[in-house]
């Protein structure tokens, strides 16, 4: 069994992983994210170029390791929306989800081998509609600052929500649970 590490400094994706009970060590990815985001990419092919780049830029230094890089993009009618970082951004993109369908796309590359093996998961989410109190209240119970779409569905912001279409819950928080142990298990991981 290789080593596992996990391109990442997300406490979202260091939580999920340590569901499967394999030990890994966390590691900041060696990437640049914004020299990767290019304007002709859709949000489907950022999220899977960036997943993958945070794998790539472990590769060298963990050669025998398998590597998980992952991200997630919000998206909407096109729009990519970040993390928001501030308390006023994250209200902008609360009310332009409130009522309305929009896009999680999370997207997972395990590198090992010289071999990526990749998963994209898509969810449909339809926010109920929202007042601004309650979007202020909302940020201020949360703090989504740091979350794509400015929520947080494992906490009080699944009450955000009316629907939510997913074929991975774990997808939604940052790491499609279902997939990597599918590709984990194909490459010698010993998974329940």
């Amino acid at each position: 069994m290789p080593d596992l590490v996990l391109a990442s400094t997300s406490p979202y994706r260091r939580h999920l992983l340590e569901r499967l009970g394999l030990p890994f060590a966390a590691i900041a990815p060696a990437c640049d994210e914004e020299a990767l985001k290019r304007p002709e990419l859709t949000p489907r092919a950022l999220a899977e170029s960036l997943a993958l780049a945070k794998a790539d830029s472990l590769a060298a230094s963990h050669p025998d390791a398998a590597i998980i890089g992952g991200d997630q993009v919000a998206t909407i009618d096109g729009r990519i929306l970040g993390k928001p970082g501030t308390p006023a951004k994250a209200a902008e993109q609360l009310a332009l989800l409130a009522g309305r369908t929009h896009e999680l796309i999370t997207a997972i590359v395990v590198r090992h081998g010289g071999q990526a093996h990749a998963h994209t998961d898509v969810t449909r989410l339809t926010m109920r509609p929202l007042e601004r109190a309650q979007i202020e209240r909302y940020i201020a119970a949360d703090r989504p600052l740091d979350c794509a779409g400015s929520y947080k569905l494992e906490c009080r912001g699944i009450a955000l929500f009316d629907r939510i279409e997913s074929a991975d819950h774990s997808a939604i928080v940052g790491l499609p649970l279902i997939a990597l142990t599918r590709i984990l298990a194909g490459l010698g991981f010993a998974i329940p």
